[in-house]
């Protein structure tokens, strides 16, 4: 058994080899060499026959099958009609230039460029910056493609830049866990973590006798938050956010140092769609760690600067990404003119709100019945599961 201190050269004349390779040549044979039941053969049959159907009815009408937005539910749209909505939303936004040449040379050199400087001038440690830097032959350009929201009208699509590759992303990744920690622990007053904590604060309210019989269910979401987040002056606001909180320094960087890498994200957010390139010019890339953490606490200001000061400190304010829930006894129409007041406030962030007694959020259905909480599972129509059948 002098072997044992090397495995690794064990002789193929061992019986310890033929014992373990006849058991492994058998499981093997037992896992995917035994024929299927009759059943499954069947079964398996018709799904390859319309997998093949669905395929042949894609390329032959030019349709596009998807999940949808915040569901996994698949919306089969026409093509023409995802490549114009796609066009209209890079041009209401603005958010996008297009690129003459492909980018990708030129962002991995700007990105070592900038990281090797920031190392040279003490900003940042050897060790983080080897482990932000992109080594190119594990880097990809990043792609955008559109996901349908199938619960809103006409179906807008949302964004997403896949980064998982891009150049960047490990400064993404190193600024979102730097970041992100403070955010949680100094803004969790104003976050609802999911529908559960929505409900703990709610039976909190009632305790303290706040729910009245007019008291009033207020939602909004932000339109398109990522994308339009102006980018100095989002890192302007996250200087401001670690100043309060007496952040001079997070685990070593400077506010300084923190800010150079965000805009090192965000100006090299370059993507491929429809066989041209582009580049992010407002907000950041939905799909990029950093980009929450960044809208968050952009929206961290932008909630004290227009909401949190009007409300009484008694009711529930609280955000998830950029769904928004407040309670107010105020009259309908003074909750109305401070909405409309915030949507006025900044250019880029604008509001779609409901006001009313009986309203969805975070899947839960809430009504306010006569001073009475009902809740219930909230199902959007488009969510609900389904299955088609094919008749194009």
């Amino acid at each position: 058994m002098s072997n044992l201190k090397d495995p690794g050269n064990l002789p193929l004349t061992s019986p310890l080899y033929k014992m373990y390779s006849d058991r492994l040549r058998t499981y093997l044979l037992q896992r995917y060499m035994t024929p299927l039941p009759l059943i499954d053969q069947l079964r398996a049959r018709r799904e390859l026959k319309l997998v093949k159907s669905i395929q042949r009815k894609l390329k032959k009408y030019k349709l596009i099958l998807r999940e949808t937005d915040k569901s996994s539910v698949f919306h089969i749209g026409y093509a023409i009609d995802y490549k114009q909505k796609a066009t209209k939303y890079r041009q209401d936004t603005g958010a996008y230039e297009e690129l003459n040449v492909n980018p990708f040379n030129e962002t991995i050199y700007n990105v070592t460029r900038a990281l090797n400087q920031l190392k040279t001038m003490s900003k940042i440690a050897e060790h983080q910056r080897m482990n932000m830097i992109p080594v190119r032959e594990k880097t990809q350009l990043a792609y955008m493609y559109f996901l349908p929201k199938s619960h809103k009208k006409e179906t807008p699509l949302r964004p997403t830049i896949n980064t998982i590759y891009a150049a960047t992303t490990k400064i993404s990744k190193f600024l979102d866990q730097l970041i992100r920690p403070l955010f949680d622990r100094f803004v969790h007053q104003t976050r609802i973590i999911d529908g559960v904590d929505l409900l703990k604060k709610l039976k909190h309210y009632i305790q303290n006798g706040h729910l009245k019989s007019t008291t009033y269910f207020v939602t909004f979401d932000i339109t398109n938050l990522y994308t339009m987040l102006p980018q100095e002056e989002s890192l302007k606001i996250l200087g401001e956010f670690l100043q309060e909180h007496h952040c001079d320094r997070v685990n070593e960087i400077s506010i300084d140092t923190i800010i150079e890498l965000g805009r090192i994200v965000l100006q090299a957010n370059v993507f491929v769609y429809g066989n041209k390139f582009y580049q992010q010019i407002i907000g950041g890339a939905m799909g990029s760690a950093f980009t929450l953490t960044l809208a968050n606490i952009f929206m961290w200001k932008w909630e004290k600067q227009t909401l949190l000061s009007k409300l009484p400190a008694h009711e529930i304010y609280g955000r998830y990404i950029d769904d928004v829930f407040f309670t107010s006894n105020d009259s309908e129409e003074n909750i109305k003119k401070i909405l409309e007041e915030a949507n006025q406030f900044h250019l880029n962030i604008k509001l779609e709100y409901h006001i009313g007694r009986n309203l969805p959020l975070l899947l839960i259905n809430l009504h306010n019945k006569n001073g009475q909480i009902l809740s219930s599972v909230y199902h959007k129509s488009a969510a609900e599961p389904a299955s088609s059948i094919f008749s194009i």
